[in-house]
């Protein structure tokens, strides 16, 4: 009988994207699988918000294969949901373009929700995402429970910023805040305060999860491109590009500040026993991955994130699950040893800090 291979602690952290979170789903499905890996902690923001709520769910009820199912079922419900408030023409669908920009009913909508409000176009506030989670996961378990840790991240609106929800606060209001885009949705009121959309301030939130989990790896599956080729000329690709590096904008900065506290820790910069202490440390042994496939993600214009057909999701899954096939194959090894990629090279070129490009992050 062949040896098992020992099993390997890693905190998920997971991005936002409408329909495109069926990417993580694929993701979170091949690394199940696998057998091999135990999900210490999970953060996510709007859709990775609701695939952290179910993944956490399905642990808790069933282990790995209970997650696995649970993912299944909430992505089938979507699905079910399905006849999207735009619909593909049969052209696209023909062609699997998967894209809903040149639907006359999308055009008349983007024109229209830009001088009408939500509060107007959506009186009764309906959102079938509302019962979807109310079938697939239960909230009161969640709140009682301390493995997997949590973290679902929603921009709060009167101050603009991100109120992290952590396992003792968690519940639907709370997943549907953090995906709550306000041209959609009435903001979503908790405790008095009103919020929108956590892409918008933390996609996801990286900090809380380095600070209060026990793993020492950190996996980002990242769901936004972030490069596309060419300057958008029409109106609602210009539209397009500005949602998409809004909500690239928050995660990098975190991803900024985590590369320079580790670089600043590595010259005996920071120490201190408080939380930001702790912090400061955690960081500094903290191994660092990503799991995308960008140029399969870049060929879907940022409207297909309000495509819930079910062969897109489909698709959308396998696009996940093959990625991460290939990262198992390729860094299984390095989980717990090293950073699968340089932090400090990404960050120089996201915010142009000099003389950070050439140095490799080491830990």
């Amino acid at each position: 009988m062949p040896k098992r291979e020992p099993s390997k602690s890693l905190d998920l952290a997971l991005q936002g994207g409408g329909s495109h979170g069926a990417f993580t789903w694929g993701v979170l499905d091949r690394l199940l699988a696998d057998g091999r890996i135990d999900i210490g902690g999970v953060s996510g923001t709007s859709a990775g918000a609701m695939n952290a709520v179910v993944l956490a769910h399905g642990l808790r009820v069933g282990g790995r294969e209970g997650a696995r199912q649970a993912l299944r079922g909430f992505w089938s419900d979507v699905g079910r949901a399905g006849g999207a408030p735009f619909q593909l023409s049969p052209f696209a669908a023909l062609f699997q373009h998967w894209q809903i920009s040149g639907s006359p009913v999308q055009r008349l909508y983007d024109v229209f929700s830009r001088l009408v409000s939500p509060y107007q176009l959506n009186p009764f506030n309906l959102n079938p995402l509302r019962d979807t989670l109310e079938r697939h996961v239960d909230f009161d378990a969640l709140r009682s429970s301390e493995r997997p840790r949590v973290f679902v991240c929603a921009t709060n609106v009167r101050t603009g910023h991100p109120r992290v929800f952590r396992n003792a606060e968690l519940s639907r209001d709370a997943v549907l805040a953090s995906a709550c885009l306000p041209v959609l949705f009435h903001a979503v009121e908790i405790d008095g305060e009103h919020y929108w959309d956590g892409g918008y301030t933390s996609n996801p939130a990286l900090l809380p999860l380095v600070a209060e989990s026990d793993p020492s790896d950190l996996m980002l599956v990242q769901i936004n491109p972030v490069e596309r080729p060419g300057v958008p000329s029409q109106a609602h690709e210009i539209i397009d590009r500005i949602n998409e590096i809004s909500f690239n904008a928050s995660m990098n900065q975190e991803l900024q500040t985590l590369a320079l506290i580790k670089e600043a820790l590595r010259e005996g910069q920071a120490s201190g026993e408080s939380y930001a202490g702790a912090l400061f440390r955690r960081i500094d042994g903290l191994n660092l991955h990503r799991v995308e496939a960008q140029k399969e993600m870049a060929g879907f214009s940022a409207s297909s994130k309000l495509n819930p057909e079910w062969g897109f999701l489909e698709r959308l899954h396998d696009i996940g699950y093959r990625a991460a096939e290939q990262w198992l194959a390729e860094h299984f090894d390095d989980l717990g040893q090293r950073s699968t990629i340089n932090l400090l090279g990404d960050v120089a070129r996201v915010a142009d800090v000099p003389g950070l490009a050439e140095r490799e992050d080491k830990s």
